[in-house]
């Protein structure tokens, strides 16, 4: 019964023969099948969803974004890319954004330049790793280069399928298989399953945004509507074969993030192009039912010291770095002390009885505060200064200051009220 609910995992059970394993496997397995690319911390999951819109729960796993390289590019052309893909990394609400993979293409047709592009781009960066090949020969030297990489091998046509079942049976590797439609992936990935092969993403061969689109919600209901195994996997998409300048490639890769790519390939990336699809990317892929919240603890900002002022806040992310920033901005030492309320804003936790005198007193005698500062005085936010009484009630040995109402007051706020507790003018 847990089985069949999903409770448990099937490696759990004891009682179940091998051939009623192999049949409970395939029928509990997800409808879109879970494929990791590289190995390690830097290792891309794709896949593994079940709903085909957000808001119906939620989705998992975010699109790799992936940058091009071929072989018959100028040493300077990849270096810099290489470069860009390692160091253009934004933090934003907690959180680190990046591109994730190397697409490297077998463009020149030369097997030495596409084996010493693969080596460089071994030694230059640990991401993960797409081999882009028609010279099945040269896909499959190259795969031998960086088996233990675990790279994503591409294209696996009807042509050349039996080539890479022997290859990747040898030295397991996810392999992308490409088709020109939908239609004609289906006896693809039936060949696939049938020879093992099973770590498997799609390619329907789309030219354009609307083809681009159907085929995508094609692959995506067929998996989770009605069940079609054949079709159950994630996809990669090729703005970079699609289009030619950044910007319409841009609008393709937001195209694909919202339906339904699993990896979205780029022929190049610049921080005005890459952050807009990686704030777009976080936002459709944080689950719905879970506002973006921070961890419960005291942040030091601008490096307090014991004599520093003690502010609190929620623990809403947006909240948090509107706050942060701002008395990052005031240039003065203090501490944040971030409350637990569910990731909701100050007047929402009130109303829920999360952001009360009741509920901060604990939390200011557990987080450690008191061992960080000399004096007791807690600045609270001024949308919430009905809470001071019940507040002074439950902290007696503090005294409750009433805060800005807006957070941009808090620049000019803190100065002063410094300035006030040492006496100066």
């Amino acid at each position: 019964m847990k089985l069949a609910s999903g409770g448990i995992a099937i490696e759990k059970c004891p009682y179940i023969s091998p051939e009623v394993r192999s049949e409970l496997e395939d029928a509990l397995a997800p409808p879109i099948r879970s494929v990791t690319i590289g190995t390690g911390a830097d290792a891309l999951v794709v896949g593994d969803e079940t709903v085909l819109y957000r808001h119906e729960k939620t989705f998992v796993h975010q699109p790799g974004i992936a940058v091009l390289i071929a072989d018959d590019e100028p040493v300077e052309a990849v270096e810099d890319k290489i470069r860009k893909l390692k160091e253009l990394k934004f933090s934003w609400v907690g959180k680190t954004l990046k591109a994730d993979l190397l697409a490297l293409q077998n463009k020149s047709g030369d097997p030495a330049k596409y084996g010493a592009l693969v080596k460089k781009a071994l030694s230059a960066a640990d991401c993960p790793l797409m081999l882009i090949s028609e010279d099945t020969d040269v896909l499959m030297a190259a795969h031998e280069q960086c088996a233990d990489r675990k790279p994503l091998l591409y294209p696996v046509t009807a042509h050349n399928l039996d080539k890479v079942v022997s290859a990747v049976k040898a030295r397991p590797a996810p392999v992308a298989a490409r088709a020109a439609g939908v239609e004609s992936l289906v006896h693809l990935t039936a060949r696939l399953k049938e020879a093992g092969i099973e770590d498997v993403l799609l390619d329907p061969g789309s030219k354009d945004m609307q083809s681009a689109l159907r085929d995508q919600t094609l692959i995506r209901r067929a998996a989770l509507r009605q069940g079609f195994r054949p079709l159950g996997y994630p996809t990669v998409a090729f703005p970079c074969f699609m289009a030619t300048g950044k910007r319409q490639q841009m609008l393709l890769a937001s195209m694909f993030i919202s339906k339904y790519a699993g990896i979205i390939v780029l022929s190049d990336i610049d921080e005005h192009t890459l952050l807009p699809l990686l704030v777009q990317r976080l936002n459709i892929y944080t689950d719905p039912r879970m506002p973006m919240s921070m961890e419960e603890k005291v942040y030091p900002i601008n490096d307090p010291d014991a004599s520093s002022p003690v502010l609190i806040t929620t623990n809403w992310a947006l909240t948090y770095f509107i706050v942060a920033s701002e008395v990052e901005a005031s240039k003065v030492p203090s501490w944040l002390c971030v409350k637990e309320t569910g990731g909701l804003g100050g007047l929402t936790a009130w109303a829920a009885g999360k952001f009360s005198g009741d509920s901060i007193a604990p939390f200011i005698k557990k987080c450690g505060i008191e061992g960080m500062v000399k004096h007791r005085w807690l600045v609270i936010p001024g949308k919430v200064a009905r809470i001071r009484n019940e507040l002074t009630e439950a902290l007696p040995d503090w005294q409750i200051i009433v805060g800005p109402g807006d957070a941009n007051e808090i620049p000019a706020y803190l100065p002063g009220l410094v300035k006030s507790w040492k006496g100066e003018p």
